[in-house]
């Protein structure tokens, strides 16, 4: 057994290598005051369901103190709980419950932007042009009655407004790369880097077992504040300006989290959610800095075999260079369900659970979102209905991924999200929304609840009896049938026929599906585990390795 300084397990200390962590967005998980918005005291009710489930941990999305302009991404105190999620007294109590379950809690921290009503962004307004307070974020004079420059906002428009439109004194424009509501901190002044330092204190302090990074890739902007060279007609987030992502500074920031984070014992977990090409992410999680990137290049595919295929094998090839094996996910708060995305109705259906235990099968980390176990589709939301500011600004929304969990298969538009009567949820729910309940999922043994349960308990015994390591080499590939095949180091395949015809299931014993396999043959839109030899020959499944 290899043991830390304190003597611990190294296996659980590096718990994180192999976990499944479940994305709780509470606001949309589960309402216990009646006011048709999730909140804290709702999470603590429903955490037996999430441990049911057999993950290793949740990250919460904020929950902190904020106007609530960006659904808690624009936050006005990141050390304190919004009222409209509970107290810090009920922070701790989730921390404490889901502790005795054994799962780890993940804090999200939003470093690179705050809310317009941010006391240091309201001192910086107030202060004036020039002023040290001004410093805090990124001020700049105007081009005559133009902004400073051509930068867009990922939520559409310019990224810059006039701090007073009306002073005939103060001329200044500040940074907003997402809604004006979320003025950019400026990540050149020492004076943020100690501020935020103390945030990661105050939640590592009071016992969370990590953070999550909001923008990890964009705390930085280049010098000088130049045009880009193009401003472009479809925003594709901070990766349409190369001069707000990516700068090398950022590093180094993570290399001093990375030394404050493991001052604890045990050492607090760094995600970030770094959303650029494979190798320029890997760079994130080079061994001094952050533990985990999210693999977004594969997290925004569709259901294309030669993509899954290509981006796997630069997933491989980055964590070969940098060390670190990748974070999977398909699902998030941030894009389309699965079930859409990949065609919709019940072909959709089959092929976001064949995604789901495809994840499951590869090394590294899966993070799930809250309803992908219940294989919920994208809700349609009216216009008049939407609450995101992305759709505001740019006729693009998220609310689709963010309608509340449906509990129970009750005929009313709750579903046993709220314990209020004849309450309206902050978003609505689709007529028969409770088909897809946890109650409906819970007594039928085929469902996609039932599905994730075993799957994930398949995972945690394939680790627990050392048969594959929570990291290897992969090798992926596409073959002219549909079939695209991730072969482990270790002996297990994943194999997923994404193509519209049967193909021959690959030699190999297999160990789960996510649909019936008959007569060796894989059906479309289904994935399978395999133990093979090294020389192509199947093993015994339930032989050791």
């Amino acid at each position: 057994m290899i043991t830390t300084r304190d003597g611990a397990d190294r296996a659980e200390v590096d718990w994180w290598r192999s976990a499944v962590i479940y994305e709780v967005y509470p606001r949309s998980f589960a309402d216990s005051t009646g006011n048709g918005v999730g909140d804290l005291r709702g999470l603590l009710e429903r955490l037996p369901y999430i441990a049911s489930l057999g993950v290793q941990g949740i990250w919460i999305t904020p929950f902190q103190r904020s106007p609530q302009v960006d659904q808690g991404y624009d936050i006005s105190d990141y050390c304190d709980v919004d009222p409209l999620f509970g107290t810090l007294a009920d922070f701790d109590a989730v921390l404490a419950a889901a502790h005795t379950f054994g799962l780890r809690v993940l804090v999200d921290i939003v470093p690179n932007h705050a809310s317009i009503q941010h006391p240091l962004f309201v001192r910086a307004v107030a202060a004036g042009p020039g002023s040290p307070e001004r410093d805090m974020f990124h001020f700049a004079d105007g081009v005559g009655d133009a902004a400073p420059n051509n930068w867009v906002s990922v939520f559409g428009g310019p990224a810059w407004n006039r701090v007073a439109p009306d002073s005939p004194d103060d001329h200044q424009w500040y940074l907003h790369l997402f809604s004006p509501a979320q003025p950019d901190w400026n990540w050149r002044n020492p004076a943020v880097v100690d501020y935020f330092d103390g945030v990661l204190r105050f939640w590592f302090d009071r016992g969370a077992d990590g953070i999550r990074i909001d923008v990890a890739h964009g705390l930085f902007k280049a010098g000088g504040m130049s045009d880009a060279a193009n401003v472009p007609t479809v925003i594709d987030g901070l990766r349409s300006n190369p001069l707000v992502t990516d700068q090398e500074p950022v590093h180094d920031v993570y290399r001093r989290w990375r030394l404050l984070a493991d001052e604890y014992e045990p050492a607090r977990l760094l995600v970030g959610e770094v959303n650029l090409e494979p190798e320029r992410a890997a760079r994130n999680t080079r061994s001094d800095e952050l533990h985990q990137a999210f693999a977004f290049a594969f997290a925004r595919l569709g259901w294309d075999g030669p993509d899954w295929a290509a981006v796997g094998t630069q997933l491989e090839l980055a964590r070969r260079e940098h060390g670190s094996a990748p974070s999977w996910a398909l699902e998030n708060h941030d894009l389309v369900r699965t079930v859409t995305r990949f065609g919709g109705g019940a072909r959709g259906s089959k092929r976001a659970r064949a995604a789901m235990v495809a994840l499951l099968g590869l090394p590294g980390s899966v993070y799930l979102y809250q309803g992908q176990e219940l294989g919920l589709p994208e809700a349609r939301i009216e216009e008049h209905e939407r609450a995101d500011p992305m759709w505001v600004h740019s006729g693009m929304g998220r609310d689709g991924a963010r309608v509340p969990l449906p509990w129970t298969s009750g005929s009313d538009e709750v579903y046993g999200f709220s314990t209020g009567a004849d309450v309206t949820p902050w978003l609505p729910t689709p007529p028969g929304w409770g088909a897809w309940s946890v109650e409906n999922q819970e007594s039928d043994p085929q469902s996609t609840l039932h599905l994730l349960r075993n799957a994930v308990s398949a995972r945690g015994a394939l680790l627990a009896r050392g048969r594959v390591p929570a990291d290897e080499s992969v090798t992926w590939r596409h073959e002219i049938n549909g079939l695209v095949v991730c072969d482990r180091a270790s002996g297990l395949s994943v194999a997923i026929a994404m193509g519209d015809q049967p193909v021959p299931l690959p030699a190999g014993a297999m160990l789960f599906a996510s649909d019936a396999v008959t007569d060796a043959t894989l059906h479309p839109d289904t994935a399978v585990w395999l133990w093979r030899e090294a020389d192509g020959a199947p093993i015994s499944a339930d032989r050791p390795s």
